[in-house]
């Protein structure tokens, strides 16, 4: 009978396992769900600047842009969402940044990876300001064009009534890496009335140029004469010409139509005041009501990423002295290392907290 029974039972061993399979799967299941990465999607398309026409760079008008939705837009044809307008550095472009071209960074997959694990979803819109000189500084030149009312005004506008957004100002942020952060702070500060919260990543050219480039960077400039020469000029060299280009443009000295801010080795002081005029350390003290009422401002920079950082911690100590609410941080990295990280664990959850609607 005992043997019997031990027969019995190696008989029903098989059929007690696959029962106690089938009562865990909801359980397995649950755990790939929880594995399974949302994906958003990224609109590639063109914007047509009208305050780009007539640039004497003779570059398009017609500029690429990249907006991520986020993965439960198409789920739902109500929703709405808050808008992140990001601004890319020197010589990148859209296509960089959302994943369309190899390159050190993909903000697409850093926001799917947020959206997966229950961040809110927003939407987030970059163009492509490379012009022919490698970046536009989000500024309004006759040379390179209108590109602070390109993104202040034709962007949004377009954002707003394409997409289903939260189409104002407590609902919208501007951030930007590099040259974008010096153009996302420019930008924020005329047009308060547009953006609410702002957050700069390695923001650069805060400080006058006088206060970063010596004598050798100065003679440097004056070895470009035709445009062979800059095309093989090398990333700082090219960095200073568009800053001539946005900041002192001129239309009667081609072919860059630009007036550099040296001559015969000596700095040319009107020059010299044109950029100094367009350095957020120089002039913010003239938007302090503008930053007053902004939802959240932030900032952050890498500690080997020296020249920002010191510009970042000036930036910080000028909002401090007129006591404006502001988040800054000095990391470990240099100018692009921890860019996605700081991305995925500060900026995003900064706006996540801060944009209302």
């Amino acid at each position: 009978m005992i043997k019997s029974n031990k027969i019995k039972m190696k008989k029903l061993s098989p059929l007690l396992f696959l029962l106690a399979f089938i009562c865990m799967l909801p359980c397995i299941a649950k755990a790939q769900d929880s594995k399974i990465v949302k994906k958003g999607t990224v609109i590639h398309t063109q914007l047509y600047g009208h305050s780009l026409e007539g640039n004497l760079s003779n570059d398009t008008a017609d500029r690429s842009i990249c907006v991520y939705l986020p993965p439960s837009y198409k789920q739902s044809s109500k929703k709405r969402y808050p808008v992140v307008y990001f601004l890319h550095g020197f010589t990148d472009n859209d296509t960089k940044w959302y994943g369309l071209e190899k390159h050190w960074i993909d903000l697409p997959a850093i926001l799917d990876s947020l959206n997966s694990n229950g961040h809110q979803e927003m939407i987030f819109v970059t163009a492509d300001a490379k012009t022919r000189f490698g970046g536009s500084m989000y500024s309004n030149s006759a040379t390179t064009g209108n590109w602070e009312d390109y993104i202040s005004t034709e962007l949004v506008n377009y954002v707003d009534s394409h997409y289903r957004t939260f189409a104002k100002p407590s609902a919208r942020g501007i951030a930007g890496h590099s040259m974008g952060g010096y153009g996302a702070l420019r930008i924020a500060l005329k047009h308060p009335e547009v953006f609410s919260s702002l957050y700069l990543l390695s923001p650069a050219s805060l400080a006058p140029f006088k206060t970063v480039a010596g004598p050798a960077d100065l003679a440097k400039m004056e070895t470009v004469k035709t445009v062979s020469d800059f095309e093989k000029a090398d990333f700082a060299l090219k960095y200073a010409f568009a800053s001539a280009a946005a900041w002192s443009p001129n239309p009667n000295n081609p072919p860059f139509f630009i007036d550099l801010p040296v001559k015969s080795g000596k700095p040319v002081p009107e020059i010299m005041a044109k950029w100094s005029a367009n350095a957020p350390l120089v002039y913010i003290d003239q938007y302090i009501s503008a930053l007053a009422k902004m939802q959240a401002i932030g900032f952050d920079a890498g500690d080997k990423d020296a020249a920002i950082a010191l510009t970042v911690k000036s930036l910080d100590s000028t909002l401090t002295s007129y006591n404006i609410q502001h988040s800054s941080a000095i990391y470990e990295g240099t100018h692009i290392d921890h860019i996605g990280q700081r991305i995925k664990d500060v900026m995003v959850p900064f706006f996540e907290k801060n944009l209302k609607y």
